[in-house]
């Protein structure tokens, strides 16, 4: 039986370079779906030998080596070594795999280059739009966040065979479309970029506040959210809304310790303990943001997102949050992106920058379009501000309601509290 340590050091090192990994071999193979099966076949080899061998002291190398002689065998032996060479001109890494039997130390900035833009190309791969959404979400967690499909599968709350089906399927996809294993085009960036920021944000928004099963939050899912993040905004650091994001991620999961209380229950962003909320993750979420500011660019919604997440993190306490200024992000957001989700958002900053009759208003007037039947927020937003107008009865029917839409447990208690009066602030 293989020593704990050993797996568990293992799983650590193919978190962290299994995307760099698909990506230098996917450059070579020239499909994502075969890069990721070669690269798992490195990890099986290194579950073969490294218990018996030891860790080596280059572990990453070790792997990115086995991957990459594994993909020039694989050419060899369909007889297309020539023409993928001819195809990808000769570049630098194809090159290196061919001359250099082992992984040379040292890589100087040139590699270190060429393994961020093989992250970038992995990246808008992984979430090219003849994806659905799904897929692209499941890709990425498999492809940049080296997680495995049955954790996938139980971040999703979906069988594992589902899961599996899914992620075989879009790599079946990228490969019947010819996906290039490349950068967009510039005229398609901008385009493409939005897609890869809204699927590390779903993924996010699924691990901070759970739409189904027993969990609030689900940290992985927010840490490997932050991790994508991150070396997202590190590989294109003139974009804005990549540092927005980053900014906006940060911001939120500072939270994260005081959002639930010792029993485990949910607690409400105005009555959190903000002595909890992480300092660290605070500075690095405002200086994220600083840096999208000194581009000079206009303020996209994740840039603005970020603005209105650092209007809580500035203010000491609930009561000293600059309502007007929210109020006011809100509004640009709404022109920005327009969603009937940020006017609900807006009704609450109206609600409290200029009282819950202003606010329920706006809600109302949401409530009236039908744009957001089915959304249980809705319902939950008009019941805190009739509670607050003192329309109690109201209040109650709308937090039943709304207990009755959330498919996740934590949620519904909290919201079945409010209707018996608890939790009110």
């Amino acid at each position: 039986m293989m020593d704990a340590q050993v797996e568990r050091s293992i799983a650590a090192v193919w978190r962290i370079e299994s995307a760099k990994i698909v990506g230098a071999v996917a450059r070579i193979v020239r499909d994502v779906g075969l890069a990721e099966e070669l690269a798992q076949d490195a990890l099986v080899a290194a579950l073969e030998h490294w218990p018996q061998a030891g860790i080596p002291d280059k572990p990453g190398a070790w792997l990115m080596t086995t991957a990459k002689h594994a993909a020039l065998d694989r050419l060899r032996r369909d007889r297309l070594l020539q023409q993928k060479l001819e195809q990808i001109g000769l570049d630098l890494e194809a090159q290196e795999a061919l001359i250099v039997p082992d992984f040379v130390d040292g890589l100087d900035a040139a590699r270190n280059d060429v393994f961020q833009d093989d992250l970038l190309r992995l990246m808008f791969s992984a979430c090219h739009p003849v994806l659905s959404l799904d897929a692209r979400l499941a890709l990425t967690l498999k492809l940049l966040g080296g997680l495995s499909t049955p954790e996938i599968a139980r971040a999703f709350l979906v069988p594992e065979a589902t899961m599996a089906q899914r992620i075989v399927r879009a790599k079946r996809t990228l490969s019947e479309a010819r996906v290039p294993f490349e950068l967009p085009p510039p005229q398609e960036l901008g385009e493409r970029l939005g897609a890869v920021l809204e699927a590390v944000y779903l993924i996010f928004n699924e691990g901070y506040t759970a739409t189904a099963g027993e969990d609030w939050m689900r940290p992985a899912l927010v840490d490997e959210a932050l991790r994508l993040g991150r070396m997202l905004a590190e590989l294109a650091p003139g974009e804005p809304e990549a540092l927005g994001l980053v900014a906006l991620m940060e911001l939120q999961a500072s939270r994260t310790a005081a959002r639930l209380d010792a029993q485990g229950r949910p607690v409400l962003l105005l009555d959190q303990d903000r002595s909890r909320w992480d300092g660290v993750l605070v500075r690095r979420g405002l200086a994220a943001l600083a840096r999208a500011a000194r581009l000079g660019l206009p303020r996209g919604p994740y840039v603005l997102q970020a603005e209105i997440a650092a209007c809580h993190a500035r203010a000491p306490g609930a009561e000293a949050t600059d309502w007007q200024r929210i109020a006011a992000l809100y509004g640009e957001l709404a022109l920005a992106q327009p969603s009937p989700v940020v006017e609900l958002n807006r009704a609450v900053a109206v609600g409290m920058a200029d009282g819950p009759a202003a606010g329920l208003a706006l809600a109302d007037r949401l409530a009236a379009g039908g744009r957001l039947d089915g959304y249980h927020w809705l319902p939950s937003v008009r019941g805190d501000l009739l509670h607050k107008l003192g329309r109690h009865a109201e209040a109650r029917a709308e937090f039943l309601r709304a207990a009755n839409m959330t498919a996740n447990a934590r949620e519904r208690a909290l919201l079945l509290a409010r209707a018996r009066g608890e939790n009110t602030q």
